[in-house]
């Protein structure tokens, strides 16, 4: 009958442990138990995850079904022949399951039966007993064997029942019977000189199976004495791998008899085991015990040996002792080291904690001798993590790179606490699989190909290459081109790549007159699941080639000759002309020269050969020069490989005087098409000026417009784009003044009213002392609708000494003092003091005037040729600041004349900062005025407290074959006016400026101005 046990142990790598019981000389085919029923295994998902028995394990005794999971025998299990005496005799099974990797353990308890009866070495055991041996002598017997255990074992023994003898059962310290026969009654040798007796052994199975043996008790006569041991029972300990002849003991017993009757022999008893025998000797003489061979302390830690002491007297009866051999432990068993799973690859996409093996470790030897620690060798990213019992996991102890290493050797080392320590070592090759997890890439980012332009179509023009460290599916990169537009047509028709070794093609042939260069992305991507890919461009740039003659374009004549009039008065190094000639090629290959080639054989002209010009070289002489014409023929060559050449003609004619030629050509120049330089520059010159003179009538218009208007607003919106200042336009009539009532002091909210400070304010030597503490900010804007223009008018900021409020005529000035900072008003409302730091960047543009000295209008910013506004101030200027931080005295930086577009300081401190943006402010053009001098009246006067300015810049540049006509205007003009009135019509001071500059293709640049104050 089958017994289960089964034990569930819920650890790391091993999952479960189930116990079986089946008992020996079961035949073959006989059931043991299903192994996965058992488990509670889903027995559908046994085959897909490769249920199988760890090889190492297996045993020809049993045999498991993989399809369903059962444990049969596979042939008869013999237990004595297994596990000899062993009280406890299993057979180990370990099967594991894939995906995830479970290992179970199966113990199969092989349960003793009573198929072996006991049984003596010997059918006849003699014993001699001398008659004069006392009742309750003992006399050891041989032992009975049983190779059963457990209750089949020898249990007791029997003797025929007798007047003399009876049994006394003893058990050893390992379990084992022996019996001794104990003289109950005085022999007689005379009367019986032997006895013979049947000695039984038997065994405790059910039935109880017997073994018999004949007892002979030959009486002897008597040995007056008996030799007697120092001690019944002797105690030794023994090292194991003692070497063979060394001492175990020195036995001694004495005898008082003389002679013979008193010289003692040594024997061991009769019922000692073989294996003792085998293991130990003893001197028959000296009693002296020796090692016969190598004792094992894995095979007996404890060994019995019992001996007995005779003497040589006849009837002697001898003396028994035990000894008893305590075998110690010596380190001599490395730990082993069993690996009962691998996996054979692991991705590198494996989570950690991922089992890669599984393996066991034992050691022999007992105590310190046998604990174990296991370790793995070498900086690898796997750990060995403790599982069931002697069980340990290597699991992946973090991220797996196959780029970095495609394998790894596992060494793991088992190492014992004994002294010496000893080790194993074992070692299992991992092999990491790849991953699609790195995109090829290129070995540019951007590839510059250079190819020279009429290339045969077809030709291979560069190679681009990408990388994968992947391997495999993942590394096999394929080519390809990103579509895209070149000059309206896709980039496929231009080029073309080999999507398996990313070599480039044009397939046509190149211009470089047409296309100078193009830029395409080329894409490699790999063949991995998914697909990973990545881009580089290729920028290709075509090479010029010389394949262009020079083209003359200038002079032009008909039928391809030009007629050019040579007065006779003309000295040495007049211009006759100047041919002009372009190549469409580039660099040397359109650098040309110039040069005679036929008609100059009297050498009357000179070429230079770098410009083209074409100048007499000496007087014209009657006598060298009798005719009326010559015939040049002008060559235009290139500087390329091979240079390549055109000519032209020019028919050059003496003439008394050009006047003369032009009225002779009169009726042919109105038929050319061409207009004359002269007349092209007195055309562009008057419609720019027209222009010009029509926007300042517009503007004046409008000027006029708005000083009629009866009401202000101090709305965002009209304020000039952002500027600090803006007009409160109540109504009112056009010359009313205003009172104290009117003004307003705008303080911030903590403000407590105590204790006021005057801020100081620099003193300018250049006023009077009605102008001292005075800062004035004149500034003009334009509104953002382009089609209309709004004037600003700006008061002078008079400082106020009082502390009470009041009412500033333009409503946007607010004036006092205070030990705190005054707010800030931007668009017409007040900002709290959390958003003041946010201003930080105006506050010292806005406290720039205080600091700047007054001085006189500086001339040099009117006559100035740079712009003021667009950071190309010159070193004169007073917009130029050298600290780029504006705090130079008496000069404007860029930054403070931007800033006076969008802020204004008052000369008593308070701040008005209007929140313009910056964009729109670098669109304006405008002035920061320092306050009018006295010093000069013809300027501005004094008497004027508030102005008006307007500045114009105009810059028009216009492009023709020829060349570039460029014009520049610009128109300033400033004059008293009134807040409350009008502007007057006439200016008081006016600048107007006006520049013209014609730029002939190869000639310098030759400039007309005019400036008027």
């Amino acid at each position: 009958m089958i017994v289960l046990f089964l034990l569930l142990c819920i650890t790391d790598g091993v999952v479960s442990q189930i116990r079986y019981s089946v008992p020996e000389e079961a035949g073959h085919g006989t059931f043991v138990g299903n192994i996965a029923e058992d488990l509670g295994l889903d027995m559908t998902k046994i085959a897909s995850r490769r249920f199988q028995v760890v090889p190492s394990s297996r045993t020809p005794y049993l045999e498991v079904n993989m399809e369903n999971g059962i444990l049969f025998i596979n042939e008869k299990i013999d237990r004595e022949q297994i596990c000899k005496q062993s009280a406890s005799c299993l057979l180990h099974l370990e099967v594991f399951l894939e995906n995830p990797l479970e290992l179970f353990r199966v113990e199969i308890e092989v349960v003793d039966i009573n198929d072996n009866p006991p049984s003596f070495p010997e059918t006849d055991i003699t014993v001699e007993i001398s008659e004069s041996a006392v009742p309750g002598t003992r006399f050891p017997l041989e032992s009975a064997f049983d190779p059963d255990v457990g209750s089949n074992a020898l249990r007791t023994y029997d003797i025929t029942t007798n007047n003399y003898f009876y049994l006394d059962v003893q058990t050893q310290t390992d379990g084992n019977k022996f019996a001794e026969l104990v003289l109950e009654k005085s022999l007689d040798r005379e009367q019986q000189a032997s006895h013979r007796y049947v000695l039984t052994a038997v065994d405790g199975g059910q039935p109880p199976r017997t073994g018999t043996a004949l007892l002979v008790v030959k009486v002897l006569d008597s040995n007056d004495n008996v030799p007697v041991f120092d001690q019944p029972v002797y105690s030794v300990s023994l090292q194991e791998n003692t070497p063979a002849g060394t001492l175990v003991i020195q036995l001694n017993a004495t005898d008082l008899d003389e002679g013979q009757n008193g010289e003692i022999v040594y024997s061991f008893s009769n019922h000692i085991s073989s294996r003792v025998k085998d293991l130990f000797a003893i001197d028959a003489r000296t009693g002296r015990i020796e090692v016969r061979s190598e004792v094992d302390f894995e095979e007996s830690s404890l060994y019995q040996i019992f001996v007995q002491a005779k003497d040589l007297g006849p009837n002697a009866v001898a003396a028994h002792c035990k000894v008893l051999v305590k075998i110690m432990d010596v380190n001599d068993n490395a730990p082993d080291i069993t690996f009962s799973t691998v996996t054979e690859s692991v991705s590198e996409r494996a989570a950690p904690g991922t089992v890669i093996a599984l393996l066991s470790v034992t050691d022999k030897d007992a105590e310190e001798n046998g604990k174990i620690h296991v370790e793995i060798l070498g900086d690898v990213p796997f750990k060995l993590k403790p599982s069931f019992r002697n069980y340990f996991t290597i699991v992946t102890d973090g991220p797996l790179n196959r780029e970095n290493a495609d394998s790894y050797s596992v060494t793991v080392v088992a190492r014992d606490t004994g002294t010496p320590s000893l080790a194993t070592s074992k070692s299992i090759k991992v092999q990491v699989s790849d991953e699609n997890d790195n995109a090829p890439t290129f070995t540019q980012p951007i590839y510059d190909v250079y190819v020279t332009e009429n290339n045969v179509p077809g030709a291979y023009i560069h190679a681009v290459t990408a990388l994968d460290p992947d391997v495999g599916q993942n590394a096999l990169i394929s080519y390809s081109i990103m579509e895209c537009d070149i000059q309206g047509m896709s980039v496929k028709t231009y080029v073309s790549i080999n999507e398996e070794t990313g070599y480039l093609y044009a397939l046509r042939s190149f211009d470089y007159e047409q296309l100078k260069d193009f830029t395409f992305m080329v894409q490699a991507k790999d063949a991995g699941s998914p697909e990973l890919l990545s881009n580089a461009t290729v920028k290709v740039i075509i090479v010029d080639q010389n394949d262009n003659p020079p083209s003359v374009i200038a002079p032009l004549g008909k039928n391809g000759t030009a007629r050019q009039p040579l007065p006779r008065s003309a000295e040495p190094g007049y211009l006759v002309t100047r041919i002009i000639a372009m190549d469409a090629d580039d660099g040397e290959n359109a650098r040309l020269s110039y040069s005679i080639q036929r008609g100059n054989e009297n050498g009357m002209f000179r070429m230079d050969w770098r410009t083209g010009e074409l100048r007499t070289a000496r007087r014209v002489s009657t006598k060298r020069d009798p005719n009326q014409m010559y015939d040049l023929l002008i060559e235009v060559r290139d500087h390329g490989q091979p240079p390549l050449s055109s000519t032209a003609s020019v028919f050059v004619v003496l003439v008394d005087s050009v006047v003369e030629d032009h009225r002779e050509r009169g009726t042919a120049k109105s038929k050319e098409t061409s207009l004359d330089l002269t007349l092209i520059l007195i055309i562009a010159l008057g419609s720019v000026s027209f222009i010009f003179l029509l926007a300042m009538i517009v503007l004046a218009v409008r000027c006029q417009k708005d000083k009629k208007l009866n009401f202000y607003t101090c709305l965002t919106s009209d304020c000039c784009l952002g500027c600090a200042t803006c007009c409160s336009r109540h109504a009112r009539a056009r010359k009313k003044k205003l009172s104290k009532s009117d003004i307003m002091l705008v303080q911030s909210a903590n403000v407590t009213g105590a204790g006021t400070a005057q801020v100081p304010v620099e003193e300018s030597g250049s006023f009077g002392s009605h102008h001292q503490n005075q800062n004035y900010c004149y500034q003009v804007c334009l509104t953002p609708e382009s089609a209309k223009t709004d004037l600003m008018f700006l008061k002078p900021c008079s400082p106020s000494r009082s502390t009470d409020t009041e009412h500033n005529p333009c409503g946007a000035i607010v004036t006092g003092y205070t030990d705190q900072q005054p707010d800030i008003i931007s668009n017409g409302s007040i900002l709290s003091s959390e958003t003041k730091h946010q201003r930080a960047e105006l506050s010292y543009l806005v406290d720039r005037p205080r600091r700047v000295n007054s001085s006189a209008f500086q001339e040099a910013d009117l006559v100035s040729s740079k712009d003021s506004g667009h950071g190309d101030s010159e070193q004169g200027d007073s917009d130029h600041d050298a600290t780029n931080r504006g705090h130079s005295t008496g000069k404007l930086s860029v930054l403070d004349r931007l800033a006076c577009h969008w802020s204004v300081r008052c000369g008593n401190g308070t701040k008005l900062v209007a929140g313009a943006n910056k964009q729109t402010i670098h669109s304006l053009t405008g002035l920061c005025l320092p306050a009018p001098s006295p010093h000069r009246p013809d300027r501005i006067p004094p008497s004027t407290s508030s102005f008006y300015l307007f500045h114009l810049k105009v810059h028009i540049r216009v492009f023709f074959r020829i060349g570039l006509l460029s014009y520049e205007c610009s128109y300033l003009c400033i004059h008293p006016c009134d807040c409350l009135g009008p502007a007057p019509s006439v200016c008081v001071y006016a600048h107007v400026f006006w520049k013209a500059t014609w730029s002939a293709l190869g000639d310098e640049p030759t400039a007309y101005e005019m400036s008027h104050v």
